[in-house]
Order: C-alpha cells, then structure tokens, then sequence
C-alpha cells in the first residue's frame, strides 16, 4: 500500500456564523464549531484511507477565541499520523476579518478516526508522509499522544511506552 502526503488529505471548509448557531453573547456555540469540525476531520480521514470512516475520540479541542456572529469561518483538517486502521487529524479553525482579509486562528482540535469495511471492520490504511516542519512536528506528537491515551486507559504498560519514556529522558 502506498504512503501519502498530509497535503493529499487536506480539507478546508469555510462557512459564516448565523444567528442561529450562536450562544446569548452572539459567539458562535462550542457544539457547532465541534461539528464543523467532524466534518472536516472525517473528509480528511476519507481522503486519506480512501475508506468509510468513524470518530473514535476527540483527543483536544482548545476553544482559544471566541467566533462572533456573522463571522467567516475556515475549518482546515490534515491527516496528521496514521497507524494500522486508525488515524490522528489535526484541526485548525481561523477567522476571517471582516475588512483586511487577513486570518486569525481561533480554535484547534486533535480528532481519531478508524478506517472501517462496509460491515464496520478496521481495515488497514496507507501510512503518513509528513513533509513540512509542521506536518513532522504533528506527525512524532501523534504518536506521543497515543502512547499516552494506551498508557492511561491501562492497554500498554509503562515499559512499553517508549516514547513518552524518551520525552522526558535526557541522553
């Protein structure tokens, strides 16, 4: 099976704040902004295995800034590590202003889907180029980042999670 490239599973999805979708104090609702999320997550996902795919957790969502009404939202999603079925997608979400264009990031989640066959089975993916700084700096926490979720849920042993050990070992 051949790798790909973050870039290959790159999705951008942009949309404004109704009345709707907001809170009393006119920001758009955390529950919204998730599932916007999902979305974008869930179309990187499939880009990447070429396969259905489910949400297994939402790792981190870091609500930083609040999005106001009527704002221009962009809700970007890379596939930022994949493993044997499953695969971590990072998720920034900016806001527009208004006037000068120019973009701020507000918001930034860490999603895991599974690669799943018609009868709901994990079936196995490509494995994840990382080509950019970025996309490797993404690419080495992921796998921090599930050592610790094994760790905690007590599926791996302390011994086992080398990487973490590494982390915060000095040679």
């Amino acid at each position: 099976m051949k790798g790909k490239t973050a870039e290959e599973s790159k999705t951008t999805l942009t949309d404004m704040v109704l009345p709707g979708e907001t809170n009393p104090l006119n920001n758009l609702f955390g529950g919204e902004l998730l599932a916007r999320m999902d979305r974008a997550a869930a179309i990187a996902a499939r880009r990447h295995s070429a396969r259905i795919v489910v949400t297994a957790s939402v790792n981190h969502v870091a609500f930083n800034k609040a999005v106001p009404l009527d704002s221009v939202v962009t809700v970007e999603a890379k596939v930022s590590r994949a493993f044997n079925t499953s695969m971590e997608v990072f998720i920034d979400a900016w806001i527009e202003d208004r006037q000068s264009g120019d973009r701020t990031k507000a918001n930034e989640g860490i999603y895991t889907f599974v690669a799943v066959d018609e009868t709901g089975r994990p079936v196995k993916i490509p494995e994840l180029i990382p080509e950019t700084e970025l996309e490797k700096q993404r690419y080495d926490a992921a796998l921090r980042r599930k050592q610790l979720s094994l760790l905690l849920s007590g599926k791996i042993k302390p011994s086992d999670a080398t990487e973490l050990k590494a982390f915060f070992t000095e040679e």
